[in-house]
């Protein structure tokens, strides 16, 4: 079939990472950037997208991914996801997305799969910006790396402290105006003066104590991005100029007769429920569904509380400056059983008063407690002595002697599978964690250690 070479040809000369699979899965070729984004030196060719990919050796939607192909196959449309992928650097955010490609007769006979790594959120533990892999964190990342490139209006919704505007710096920063301004604006302490000489501007001599004229905070923004935290604070007699403004797109310095055009890409957030303001009357119907246009919810830290040691690793990184700090085994173990009404904001609050407490370089968890006479947790030593004389292995991985924590993962995942043989479903419940997240994590490789 002529189609193909013309295809490959085509393909190779793409900047993006690009691959051509038939229906079964198997990769027919991949262009110059897909080799060495991805290949990690190896051949690919002849070898199974999952396998490649995630480590699988069965398709993705055999265990419990989304499988943007499989989608393709039943629809005869392009479908896109978003995934962890291993690569050279480790395991990464991808964005996937798979176009059909039929024949003469208009016969599926390949699917061209392009991928992007998603440079603005991290699976590993990082210094800054967004972090996670869990189910709950994975559905929000693909949500946003959908609409950056757009120019729709972003609502970020969910509870104080889930990381909202680091979203809205994720969205601004896979857009097209990430060259451009992000400017945020807390709209719980705007009072009706404050509104306007802060978001319009001022001219010199406007009012008594404007001796120069003063740059507002959509100017600011133009060519960028406004994010309004709290939308659901400004109040209701506020509300109104914000939808003059949104609506008509101009503006009006305050001591000024000359109308501005506003320029920016807008995103707002709240831990407040709109839709009830709205039937309550305390939000405008009309702003209301000017603002919602594509709503993204941040996930609760009970939500994906296997991200929390990440999380933590994280946190420390930006708390610990020059120092090498770490965790003990019982402090992550305390850690992960915390309920977190303030989410990641409480997360972090602890890690940084422990970071204080601490005099050497390991946090434990009396750094962590504010009373341990209430806890019941295990000290390490206990955990160890009471599931040593099982012949399970616990005690294997109960050293004295420090290793990474994706190590220790690896380690007690597959003593908890040998000590609960019921099925993965069922042990997935147990460890609070998707059976999609299970299977990845126990069908990959462990990492060697030294």
């Amino acid at each position: 079939m002529k189609l193909l070479p013309e295809l490959l040809s085509f393909l190779d000369s793409q900047p993006e990472s690009r691959i051509v699979m038939d229906a079964e899965y198997r990769i027919i070729a991949a262009n110059r950037a897909y080799l060495r984004e991805f290949a990690q030196g190896r051949p690919v060719r002849g070898r199974h997208c999952y396998e490649v990919s995630h480590h699988f050796t069965v398709p993705c939607d055999q265990a419990g991914e989304s499988c943007p192909l499989r989608m393709s196959q039943e629809h005869g449309t392009s479908h896109q996801v978003l995934h962890l992928h291993h690569t050279p650097r480790g395991e990464e955010h991808v964005a996937v997305e798979t176009n059909p490609i039929r024949d003469e007769e208009g016969t599926l006979v390949y699917f061209v799969e392009t991928l992007r790594v998603v440079k603005h959120a991290s699976s590993q533990a990082a210094a800054e910006g967004l972090v996670g892999r869990a189910p709950a964190f994975n559905r929000m990342l693909g949500l946003l790396m959908r609409v950056a490139p757009t120019v729709a209006t972003v609502m970020l919704l969910g509870e104080t402290g889930t990381g909202k505007e680091l979203a809205a710096r994720l969205i601004h920063e896979a857009s097209a105006r990430a060259a451009g301004p992000f400017v945020a604006v807390d709209c719980s302490g705007l009072t009706e003066t404050l509104f306007e000489s802060e978001m319009f501007g001022y001219e010199k001599g406007a009012f008594t104590g404007a001796t120069h004229r003063k740059v507002g905070l959509v100017e600011a923004a133009s060519g960028g991005t406004l994010f309004l935290d709290e939308v659901g604070d400004i109040p209701l007699y506020l509300q109104v100029k914000l939808l003059r403004l949104l609506e008509s797109g101009t503006y009006r310095r305050v001591g000024s007769v000359e109308t501005l055009r506003a320029d920016f890409r807008l995103v707002c957030a709240t831990h407040r429920d709109l839709a009830t303001m709205v039937d309550q009357d305390s939000f405008r119907r009309d702003l209301y569904y000017r603002i919602n246009v594509f709503p993204v919810r941040a996930p609760a830290l009970a939500e994906r509380r296997e991200d929390i040691a990440l999380l933590a690793s994280s946190l420390l990184k930006r708390v610990a400056g020059y120092r090498d700090w770490r965790f003990s085994a019982t402090a992550l173990a305390f850690l992960a059983r915390q309920p977190y009404p303030g989410n990641i904001r409480e997360l972090r609050n602890l890690i940084e008063r422990a970071s204080i407490l601490a005099d050497g370089n390991e946090i434990r968890i009396e750094h962590l407690a504010d009373d341990l006479a209430t806890l019941t947790l295990p000290t390490h030593a206990q955990a160890c002595e009471a599931e040593a004389g099982d012949g399970a292995g616990l005690e294997s991985f109960c050293v004295d002697q420090l290793i990474d924590l994706e190590t220790l993962e690896a380690r007690y995942l597959a003593w908890a599978a040998q000590r609960f043989p019921a099925g993965r479903r069922q042990l997935a419940q147990q460890l609070g964690i998707s059976p999609r997240t299970l299977f990845r994590k126990l069908n990959q490789d462990p990492p060697e250690t030294s």
